[in-house]
């Protein structure tokens, strides 16, 4: 099939190569020169495992073509998908700026039906409006899909090529039949193309991702109480994951969420519903918890070095999660902006993410490895679960710091083991006895 894709971000790129790498004969475009440019030599602007030998084989091939020929991404398709930006407004909402511009922006050029087709993640109500402004601009024939994707970052192309469903959101018999021509390689019986009208395919995203933010938020509500009494969040995650009505996925205790995704969606549904005079206290808790929980690592550190002034902390990772470069709400960056304001010397490392947070903090100093992030440090704090750090030469990290502090906000290490070998090591949610949390003197 003849399909274009409208923007060439994360949920652009991945669809596009994707869908080439089906077969299909896919054009991506944007409006940024210099990106396409680099495209067509073979640089991906963004850090996803698999992709970039996507691009370059489909490319190669001739399956996959960048353009910023808004007409050559129109012309002789039979289906375009909308791939921009929804960024949030200060009050919660989805800005639809770009969309909105790249919906107009097509139906004024468009000569021949099309599936228009929205893979953007957007508030409930947005095909519809997206149809009146079509139908405001043209006369010619057209449908408009919901189609949200549910792409993990660090696992996007895995995610495409084996979905656990496919959102279909149309009333049109014509359109879900092009669409379920276009899924049909990748759907399964037990994987299904779910067919719905597009309300209920809007809602599906930000509901989806609503569910597993409170899974997130809920376990970290609880690492508080664990670490006052002596319970452990890791037996609780196993004693839960077990029973079947709950299952074992997003029960881990963690720094909090962050991303594309999780953040601006259910602010996005907040808004959503009170805007139609429903009440969201339940969706709100669940972002003010998640803030709330990013801020408190800032403490644990403190329990061991109250004072921070002149103190070199190192931080290892800085992407809100591995196997990306997205540092979008991490909260690596909420931790770096509290040392700084406690006049701590940082030092950061992480594999991907160190430049795009260098353009943030500029001024803090980047390592080149994990042990660079330890050099005369008084703690490290584990932020990120990159595999790098699972198996380090602790003798090393310690001879390299001031003092051997370790702050595991990710629970990667084993608490005893850590005490064994010299540290004085406090994790997430676990015990105060384990966590050997005796304060430590400050230099100066």
């Amino acid at each position: 099939m003849k399909l274009s894709v409208i923007g060439t971000g994360y949920v652009g790129l991945v669809t596009g190569s994707c869908f080439a790498d089906l077969g299909n004969d896919v054009v991506c475009y944007d409006i940024d020169e210099q990106k396409i440019d680099g495209l067509r030599k073979g640089k991906v602007p963004i850090y996803e495992p698999g992709l970039e030998e996507l691009i370059q084989r489909n490319s190669l091939e001739g399956r996959l073509v960048f353009t910023t020929d808004l007409r050559e991404a129109v012309r002789e398709r039979e289906v375009i998908f909308i791939c921009v930006g929804t960024p949030q407004r200060s009050s919660g909402k989805a800005d639809l700026t770009h969309i909105l511009q790249a919906i107009e922006s097509i139906a004024r050029i468009m000569d021949h039906f099309l599936v228009i087709v929205n893979k953007s993640t957007v508030p409930v109500g947005t095909a519809e409006r997206v149809s009146r402004l079509i139908r405001e601009t043209t006369q010619v024939d057209f449908e408009v899909v919901s189609n949200p994707e549910f792409l993990k970052e660090g696992a996007a192309i895995k995610d495409f090529q084996n979905p656990d469903r496919i959102v279909i959101g149309s009333n049109s018999n014509r359109a879900r039949e092009i669409m379920g021509r276009l899924y049909s390689p990748i759907s399964r019986v037990n994987r299904p193309i779910l067919f719905m009208n597009t309300q209920t395919a809007e809602l599906v995203k930000y509901a989806a991702n609503a569910m597993l933010a409170s899974r997130i938020s809920f376990m970290n509500s609880l690492t508080g109480l664990c670490e006052k009494i002596g319970a452990d969040i890791k037996e609780i995650s196993k004693g839960l994951g077990l029973d079947t009505r709950i299952g074992p996925r997003f029960l881990q205790a963690s720094p909090g969420y962050g991303g594309s995704c999780f953040p601006k969606d259910v602010r996005s549904l907040v808004d959503t519903m009170e805007s139609l005079q429903l009440n969201a206290n339940f969706f709100r808790a669940i972002d003010q918890v998640n803030e709330l929980h990013k801020k408190s690592h800032l403490q644990r550190i403190q329990r061991f070095i109250p004072d921070l002034h002149n103190h070199t902390v190192g931080v290892w990772g800085l992407a809100f999660k591995p196997r990306t470069d997205d540092i979008r709400e991490s909260p690596s960056l909420t931790l770096i902006e509290q040392l700084i304001e406690s006049g701590a010397r940082v030092i950061a490392y992480d594999p991907e993410a160190a430049e795009n947070t260098r353009k943030i903090y500029p001024n803090i100093e980047y390592g080149h490895t994990p042990y660079d992030a330890v050099k005369n440090a008084s703690a490290v704090v584990v932020m990120t679960e990159w595999d790098v750090f699972r198996n380090l030469d602790f003798e090393r990290v310690k001879s390299l710091m001031k003092q051997p502090v370790i702050v595991d906000c990710r629970n990667i290490y084993d608490a005893p083991e850590m005490n064994r070998l010299g540290f004085s090591y406090c994790g997430i949610g676990r015990s105060a006895v384990e966590a050997r949390q005796e304060s430590v003197t400050p230099t100066r």
